[in-house]
């Protein structure tokens, strides 16, 4: 129905409108003004009919073209592509956002870092090493389940701090109006302060 625009107001009508109007407090109610004010019934029926076409014919040539290995490609892209690239564009968002702040370039780490240490991204600092953890937070994925983790994870924080010289800090991400940002901006002093010290400038 979307595709051919057979629900769209130019053909079914203002219904949002329409029954906010009516105020109907019945299903007859509705359907009464409806058919008397809006479009009439044999326009609904005749729209219908436009639908059966477009299924039997338009759509069922275009889905005999389809093969099962079509359908197994996009649920790959689906659940595999498209969700490393939605993740990976809020993560470059933030981190983006991170180096403007800062001044100085962010890179992400190497894969044994990760492992190792729980890193995804560093700033080098002469040649010495902040590490930097960017976590999307959203309604799926709970504050309490990051901090937890981020307890557990303590310990590699602890050793990458002792192999490369800087703290390990986490940034928490969330889109808000429609904008990826940072929620615990606080953290940018924090590094600011671990920058200076690593440069040896003092606090």
């Amino acid at each position: 129905m979307n595709r051919f625009q057979l629900n769209f107001k130019r053909n079914v009508g203002p219904t949002s409108e329409s029954i906010r109007q009516c105020e109907p407090k019945t299903l007859q109610e509705w359907k009464d003004y409806y058919f008397s004010n809006v479009r009439s019934k044999d326009h609904i029926i005749d729209l219908g009919r436009k639908l059966y076409i477009k299924i039997t014919e338009v759509i069922s040539a275009e889905v005999e073209e389809i093969t099962e290995q079509d359908c197994i490609d996009y649920m790959l892209q689906l659940v595999i592509d498209r969700t490393f690239d939605g993740y990976w564009t809020e993560i470059k968002t933030i981190y983006g956002q991170l180096e403007q702040e800062i001044g100085y370039k962010i890179e992400p780490a190497p894969d044994k870092w990760d492992r190792l240490f729980n890193v995804d991204f560093f700033i080098k600092i002469k040649e010495r090493y902040i590490g930097l953890q960017i976590k999307p937070v959203n309604e799926g994925i709970q504050l309490s389940q990051i901090f937890k983790e981020k307890g557990l994870q303590q310990k590699t924080h602890e050793k990458f701090k002792h192999k490369f010289g800087g703290q390990v800090f986490y940034i928490f991400s969330s889109k808000t109006n429609g904008k990826k940002v940072i929620m615990n901006p606080d953290i940018i002093e924090e590094i600011r302060m671990e920058i200076n010290r690593l440069e040896g400038r003092g606090v």
